[in-house]
């Protein structure tokens, strides 16, 4: 009897000390951050959209974790540079997937961001760009964990083509397409369709090559075109945007120009400045103001108190809202699990500084449906005009 109860006793003290050992693990557990990854490019052609977006990133990441975190952890942002190269973009796809990330932020490019993407659609994890517009990044070519904040360039084109057709009431149009990615070769394509569908006019559709830096020859064909344009709709980017603007402008061409987001670069406000920086418009992913979201005034000063800056690139909210969805989605699924928190963002609309969004689901593409903002350069200042929702859209 008396073994017995040394057997029972020494049961009870080394069940008990199991139960001490599962209890401390649990908080330490909790304690693990949760880790989300950045591809972003900080070097290269993309950089210019990833660096603000990476700010805004980060100031998310701060509140989120001053609050508590994400499921009860606190929140760990790690980016690696991707370089605005494709190779660059899977390889850093690889290393983040392989620190054990729960999600992957990549370069706001197709071509750039897609194949970090395809990274962590093969670990089960989701990936979710700032402001990729190509309906090429969703789920369709990418997988169903895929999605960007972005409304597609279906979106961007048509909001610019029912712009100039409806409200201003230009029917003639001449289209210029930088040649170099898949972002400035559907923009161009959606618009046109539009416009056309519409009852628009497309004169000519030329194109030109980012690295060139001479619109010499576009220039020549436009200034000798039998039939003048009402407007000229040129899709490109920094920095041969703003060379192409200024030799329009230079040889006194004073014509509206339009295009897309790309245009919304500080950079380009500086290249073309207040002589040649009018009657230019642009659509975009938001505005820095309350004209655009009363709730802008709130993040301009948490930025500001952060920074010791006011933002000064709309790329900055995206960066803000991909986080708080991200935050949104897991705890609505409350789990980091991929396929759950894909399916918690199909689910979910989000109202973010940058407008309303939800998605479709994975069969339809992760199709973002999100109004555009319509943007106007004035002595080369920004300045909002509206927010735009297509009546209708061309197929992707």
């Amino acid at each position: 009897m008396k073994k017995k109860s040394i057997f029972v006793l020494s049961l009870i003290l080394i069940f008990s000390m199991l139960l001490g050992a599962c209890a401390s693990a649990t908080p330490k557990d909790e304690a693990k951050p949760l880790k989300i990854g950045g591809a972003l490019a900080l070097t290269g052609i993309n950089a210019p959209i990833d660096e603000p977006a990476l700010r805004g990133i980060q100031l998310a990441v701060d509140e989120i974790n001053a609050n508590g975190g994400i499921l009860g952890r606190q929140v760990e942002f790690v980016n690696l540079d991707s370089k605005s190269d494709p190779v660059t973009s899977a390889d850093v796809g690889v290393q983040l997937v392989q620190q054990g990330v729960v999600a992957i932020i990549p370069a706001a490019d197709f071509d750039m961001g897609g194949p970090a993407c395809r990274e962590a659609q093969k670990a089960s994890i989701v990936c979710i760009s700032t402001t990729a517009s190509s309906p090429l990044f969703g789920s369709k070519a990418l997988g169903d964990k895929v999605f960007t904040l972005s409304m597609w360039n279906t979106t961007m084109g048509a909001a610019a083509a029912e712009f100039a057709y409806k409200e201003q009431k230009w029917t003639k149009v001449w289209v210029v397409t930088d040649t170099f990615i898949d972002y400035t070769k559907s923009l161009s394509r959606y618009f046109t369709e539009q416009f056309n569908s519409l009852g628009g006019t497309v004169l000519f559709e030329d194109t030109y090559t980012q690295g060139a830096q001479d619109f010499s020859s576009q220039l020549a064909r436009i200034q000798t075109a039998k039939e003048k344009p009402d407007f000229i709709y040129v899709s490109s980017y920094m920095p041969d945007l703003g060379t192409i603007i200024r030799t329009i402008r230079e040889a006194g061409i004073d014509l509206p120009i339009m295009g897309g987001d790309t245009y919304d670069d500080p950079g380009l406000f500086e290249a073309v400045g207040a002589d040649y920086g009018n009657e230019i418009y642009f659509v975009t992913h938001g505005f820095l103001s309350k004209e655009a979201n009363p709730r802008v005034e709130d993040f301009i000063t948490a930025y500001t108190k952060k920074y010791n800056e006011a933002p000064e690139a709309i790329w900055i909210m995206p960066g803000y809202d991909v986080i708080y969805v991200l935050k949104k989605a897991m705890e609505k699924a409350g789990t980091t699990d991929g396929a759950a928190v894909a399916k918690a963002m199909e689910e979910m609309t989000f109202d973010n500084l940058t407008g309303q969004l939800h998605w479709s689901d994975a069969a339809s593409g992760h199709m973002p449906t999100k109004a555009a903002a319509l943007v106007k350069l004035e002595s080369g200042k920004p300045k909002f005009i509206s927010w735009i929702t297509p009546a209708t859209l061309p197929e992707p």
